[in-house]
């Protein structure tokens, strides 16, 4: 607490301020009634303000531009300070960094005592659960705290019990005058079950309270301002995302009145996104539109121009449901991956929207002192209405080997908020209106074994024949190449087999003649690859910064590209190969080529395939095509190609060599740097056509 600021008698701009911290810091000197003194720069520091302290011999990250900072005891001006008080940026609040973060006792009931370790205020000595559940990905309630506690619970056989709010149909209250008036449209009915809005006023934008803002920056999002953060903290709290537009800005933009609702968009339509992102709609996309304009991409981001700022004095707040296939295609379209869109991605429910619009406009009225100032609009088509399952115990256990009863099953399904009993016979289940998931019996099967636990599930093998398998050449091939290589030091690595269309580039190959995914997985992973040498490369300098001077890189793939003679409709060529790097930091004896060499003439041998070297050119005038496929950023003049011996099993077999100048630059690769190729398709990479010379043979016993 701040017991006195006074003006720094040497600095215009610094304070020297006495802050009374309960007497818990130590080494740091103290006045006579056991204050410490800071120097302050914030201008409007002022006296009986509940700061954060940071104490000399705390770490500040990121301060003074270093990765750790330690403060000390420091003379300012020829007055000492004892550390400093934190910004909401160096208290790890937030990002703003513009004066002191001053703390509100009445956002926690007035318990806030000098002394008190700031981590203990916001509950940031907590436990972090990592979970590694494919599960979750496809469970819709799981992208949001309430379903991943209650997941939590059930496998630990506790029972979990939502908040009221969410569980009990909330009723609205109806106005007897809007103050507001506001119209739902809702034009695009089959790909958006639900939608709900309300226009709230009085609103007093400003920061959320502190504990909201911490909530947030624990799960990676940046507080902006109450509405915004409310809507953000309700979406993390129940995977039920939310927007907020400014009420008056709608109005610009519409001719009838308030008028918003879902609709497609029309081919070619522009619409600017929060962030001054400019997208060009399809008609394929839904977008909520006023009477006159698109405003929001449905169920990914908003628009700028209705977007809520300090000067917002009423809002409009939606919570709709979207059919998750078209949010999934237009985020791919557009290339927008927001936690908004990854939650609608998966499906909400539209039986919770109705409660979690009455608990944010609860939140918007303790926080930002909105209220309702108009009808609550609900736009729900066909309604979802609760459906039981019958399903007996010897049903569930004849699936999972178990032997639970009847009233074992039942608690398992209550832990997790299902409505369950035995009637007269079978056990009648009702799933909760957010397990949208649960249709049949078989889906409680595998509800109750994973809720058991399927590794206490009892373990029988299938009956089955033990003939033994015939080997999979090419398996076979795979795990020899990896012995081989592994014994002459070589690390395999394994990448994806997209790539950026830039990563192609910089290996000195054409982007045109890489396949382009149209659905791209991520905005990285553009093209498949037309060889693996690209990824090889890209993985080189980490290692060396990593502290690796001298190391092999290979990986085992398969590759794909275009041919000038192909023709529309034809099925890409699938090469499997094998591609090697090895680089060293300081120049060794002999050129990298040779180093190179080394590695494949010991793979080779082992392998049993005789080989011979030639020049490129002669390579390139025997087989033009194969010159095609080998196309790699080779300096021509110091590599070689690896022919078969015998020429009846084939010709080409791969290259080695040294890398072109610009590559080597391109990804900041040592001068001492080579690779090399293998086609395992080839005739004598089959195991019948294999040399056994290769292959070890003991010393004689008799000499």
């Amino acid at each position: 607490k701040i017991v006195s600021v006074e003006k720094h008698p040497n600095a215009d701009k610094l304070h020297v301020c006495k802050v009374d911290d309960g007497g818990v810091a130590k080494n740091v000197e103290r006045d006579a009634n056991g204050y410490v003194q800071i120097v302050c720069g914030a201008p409007d520091v002022q006296k009986d303000w509940l700061v954060g302290w940071l104490a000399p011999g705390a770490s500040v990250p990121g301060f003074y531009e270093q990765e750790v900072f330690t403060l000390q005891a420091k003379e300012l001006r020829g007055e000492i300070s004892y550390g400093m008080m934190g910004t909401p940026k160096e208290l790890g609040v937030s990002n703003d960094e513009s004066g002191l973060l001053v703390i509100d006792s009445r956002e926690f009931n007035d318990e806030v005592k000098p002394g008190m370790l700031f981590a203990e205020l916001l509950q940031l000595n907590d436990v972090i659960i990592e979970v590694e559940n494919k599960m979750f990905t496809h469970r819709p309630d799981c992208f949001g705290i309430l379903g991943v506690a209650r997941e939590l619970a059930g496998i630990q056989d506790l029972a979990f019990a939502s908040p009221e709010w969410y569980v009990k149909k909330p009723e609205f209250e109806s106005l007897e005058k809007n103050r507001l008036a506001a119209e739902l449209r809702n034009e695009a009915t089959s790909l958006a079950p639900r939608v709900m809005l309300v226009p709230m006023d009085g609103v007093k934008v400003g920061p959320s309270p502190l504990w909201m803002q911490s909530c947030l920056s624990r799960v990676g999002i940046r507080p902006i301002n109450n509405i915004v953060d409310i809507t953000n903290y309700v979406m993390y709290l129940t995977a039920q995302p939310m927007h907020a537009f400014d009420y008056d800005k709608l109005a610009a933009h519409s001719k009838e009145g308030v008028v918003l609702g879902p609709r497609m968009a029309q081919e070619g339509e522009q619409l600017t996104l929060l962030g001054s992102k400019q997208v060009t709609l399809s008609k394929d996309d839904i977008v909520l539109a006023t009477d006159q304009v698109a405003v929001d991409i449905a169920g990914v981001m908003g628009g700028e121009a209705t977007e809520v700022d300090e000067d917002t004095k009423a809002i409009l707040l939606t919570c709709c449901s979207f059919d998750m296939y078209t949010v999934r295609r237009m985020t791919m379209r557009h290339g927008i991956f927001t936690d908004a869109a990854t939650r609608n991605t998966k499906g909400q429910p539209p039986a919770q929207i109705d409660r979690v619009l009455a608990y944010a406009m609860r939140l918007m009225n303790e926080f930002a002192h909105a209220q309702q100032a108009g009808d609550v609009q609900d736009d729900y088509k066909k309604p979802i209405e609760p459906h039981y399952i019958e399903v007996t115990s010897k049903f569930i256990n004849e699936r999972l080997g178990s032997k639970l009863t009847d009233e074992k099953i039942v608690e398992m399904l209550k832990n997790v908020e299902f409505e369950a009993h035995v009637a007269s016979g079978p056990i009648s289940v009702t799933p909760p209106f957010w397990r949208t998931d649960i249709e049949i019996p078989e889906d409680i099967v595998e509800e109750v074994g994973r809720l058991y636990g399927f590794n206490r599930l009892p373990l029988s093998l299938p009956k089955r024949d033990i003939t033994p398998v015939q080997p999979d050449p090419l398996l076979v091939l795979k795990n020899d190449i990896r012995q081989y290589l592994a014994q002459a030091g070589a690390n395999e690595i394994l990448s994806y087999s997209f790539v950026h269309g830039d990563l192609i580039k910089k290996a000195g190959q054409d982007p045109k003649r890489a396949f382009a995914i149209r659905n791209a997985l991520s905005p990285d992973l553009q093209y498949y690859r037309i060889s693996l040498l690209p990824s090889l490369l890209d993985k080189v300098r980490p290692n060396i910064k990593a502290g690796y001077d001298e190391f092999t890189l290979f990986e085992i793939g398969k590759t794909h590209q275009k041919y000038p003679d192909d023709k529309p409709g034809d099925l890409p060529e699938e090469d499997n190969v094998l591609e090697m790097v090895y680089t060293s930091k300081e120049s060794k004896q002999g050129a990298a080529y040779y180093h190179m060499l080394r590695q494949v003439d010991m793979l080779l041998t082992k392998l049993g395939i005789e080989y011979v070297l030639e020049k490129p050119e002669q390579s390139f005038l025997k087989e033009p095509k194969k010159r095609i496929q080998a196309e790699l950023p080779f300096d021509v003049e110091r590599t070689a190609y690896i022919r078969y011996k015998n020429t009846d099993q084939g010709g080409y077999i791969g290259c080695v060599g040294e890398l072109e100048s610009s590559v080597l630059n391109a990804f900041k690769l040592p001068e001492y740097t080579a690779a090399a190729r293998l086609a395992l398709d080839g005739a004598s990479f089959q195991a019948e056509n294999r040399s056994a010379e290769g292959s070890y043979k003991p010393l004689s016993k008799y000499p």
